[in-house]
């Protein structure tokens, strides 16, 4: 009987969980730009230690693949928020995961800086749901969660959503796929400049592009079809104010809902809602704790 190749014989090795860990973080950090220790641990391997993420986000640094940058204000041994070095970045350009989007590297510890505060948030806000469907049993995964996604919405502009959610319920038999535009509020932009996000999206919602030299044809279908079987939610995640100044900001969203006409016909068909962060992190996104834009009582996300 032939002995084995070592090829075979690697295809048959059982995996390292390191290596396992490591192909993970670097994905992970690939995926959501911006992590801290603490966020990698809650993504990856929630029931694992610290120490774990950490040993290994530090044999990445040797290697040269991650850095990080220190977060003002806090204890600077341990709150770090790790990026993809260029040579990182490099190495996940062609993963499976990432196929089909645009890279957005950072490259040193002061565009990371810039970068932070924003999106920390919107990990935040994905650690949310990730838990909140780890504890129903629907799936939401760390690569259920796109940051940054861009779509034209003619006259060369674009929207720009700071993530787009993916995520599975699952009751019994029955599976039930949604998706929904995040949008994520740090409280550092007036209400009105926030409200404004919705007339991008109802501008979304209608744009049909065409063929450059065809003319437009009763069959056109709008530009979002080629991405999604149903135009995605849109949800609004606020934070970083008192309740009172997020709530003002919550009726700012609603008086554009009702007022702007495009935004009114995109509300008709689309749900729209809005919420406070903490209180996602606390009672968790199926709670009822949505605003709807076109008013009624608080709901989960799910019944928008």
């Amino acid at each position: 009987m032939p002995r084995p190749t070592a090829k075979a014989r690697d295809a048959h090795r059982p995996l390292n969980p390191a290596e396992v860990l490591s192909h993970q973080l670097i994905t992970a950090l690939a995926q959501h730009r911006i992590a801290t220790t603490a966020q990698l641990r809650r993504m990856l391997r929630p029931d694992g230690t610290r120490q774990l993420i950490s040993r290994a986000l530090n044999k990445l640094r040797a290697d040269g693949l991650v850095d990080y940058t220190v977060l003002p204000g806090s204890d600077r041994s341990r709150a770090r928020a790790w990026y993809l070095t260029p040579d990182g970045a490099r190495l996940t350009r062609d993963l499976p995961v990432l196929r089909g989007r645009p890279p957005y590297p950072i490259t040193s510890t002061t565009a990371a800086s810039l970068k932070t505060a924003h999106t920390l948030t919107v990990v935040r806000t994905h650690l949310a749901f990730a838990a909140d469907a780890r504890r129903l049993g629907h799936e939401h995964g760390p690569w259920d969660w796109t940051p940054e996604v861009s779509h034209a919405i003619g006259e060369g502009e674009r929207v720009v959503a700071d993530a787009v959610l993916y995520y599975t319920a699952v009751e019994g038999e029955q599976r039930r796929k949604l998706r929904a535009f995040v949008e994520v509020d740090r409280a550092t932009m007036s209400g009105e400049r926030l409200a404004v996000k919705l007339i991008e999206y109802a501008r979304l919602h209608q744009y049909e592009a065409q063929p450059v030299g065809r003319r437009r044809t009763a069959a056109s279908e709008p530009g979002w079809m080629r991405w999604y079987p149903v135009f995605p939610r849109l949800l609004f995640v606020l934070t970083g104010a008192t309740r009172t100044r997020l709530e003002g900001r919550i009726s700012d969203l609603q008086a554009m809902a009702a007022q702007h006409p495009l935004v009114a016909a995109l509300a008709r068909q689309v749900p729209l809602g809005a919420a406070v962060l903490e209180d996602l992190e606390q009672h968790g996104p199926t709670a009822d704790v949505w605003t709807p834009l076109t008013g009624g009582e608080p709901r989960p996300w799910t019944d928008l």
